[in-house]
């Protein structure tokens, strides 16, 4: 994969070194590690830590992971897996699961082993999603544990692509300011 600007911590770990694909911004203090893929046009912003040591992380297209965010993987389960215009907001963690492309993890969310997010789901700030649920397409989720609180509204889908969408911006400019 060809013009990607680095900045912070890219790491091998043993025989795995993260591929990122074209202009994917990796802020200075933020670490990618070991057995990581990225997609193009991709943010990793100040402070997140990647860790793909004992298992894979996979990453898609105009992925915004904000800052202090948090992905690693299960040793004996699966790895973590990110679709496509997926914005996670600050410090979430994000541990062995699945967010299918378009979905949402709000600020300090905890998505945990098992569990998928589906596409056009959306967990809410603070939202403790516990391991194998699953947050159905259109749901929005809430609480420590969460739970279903209602269907998501044309605003909420509306924010969530302005999100992805605006994110992916500002990580090409960050990445243009390099240059």
């Amino acid at each position: 994969m060809s013009k990607t600007y680095i900045r912070g911590g890219v790491l091998p770990f043993k025989s795995n070194r993260p591929r990122l694909g074209e202009r994917v911004f990796v802020a200075p203090g933020a670490h990618v590690i070991g057995d990581v893929e990225i997609g193009a046009d991709s943010g990793i912003w100040y402070g997140c830590v990647l860790r793909g040591d004992v298992n894979e992380i996979r990453i898609g297209a105009r992925v915004n992971l904000q800052d202090g965010t948090v992905i690693h993987v299960a040793t004996h389960g699966q790895g973590c897996y990110i679709g496509d215009d997926v914005s996670v907001g600050h410090m979430a963690l994000l541990h062995a699961c699945t967010v299918e492309a378009g979905g949402f993890v709000g600020m300090k969310a905890v998505v945990m082993d098992g569990a998928k997010v589906e596409s056009g789901a959306m967990v809410a700030a603070g939202a403790l999603i516990t391991p194998g649920k699953v947050v159905k397409s259109g749901e929005l989720w809430a609480g420590w544990p969460a739970k279903y609180k209602r269907d998501l509204t044309d605003e909420d889908r509306e924010m969530m692509r302005w999100t992805a969408s605006h994110y992916a911006d500002l990580a090409t400019e960050h990445v243009e300011s390099l240059s």
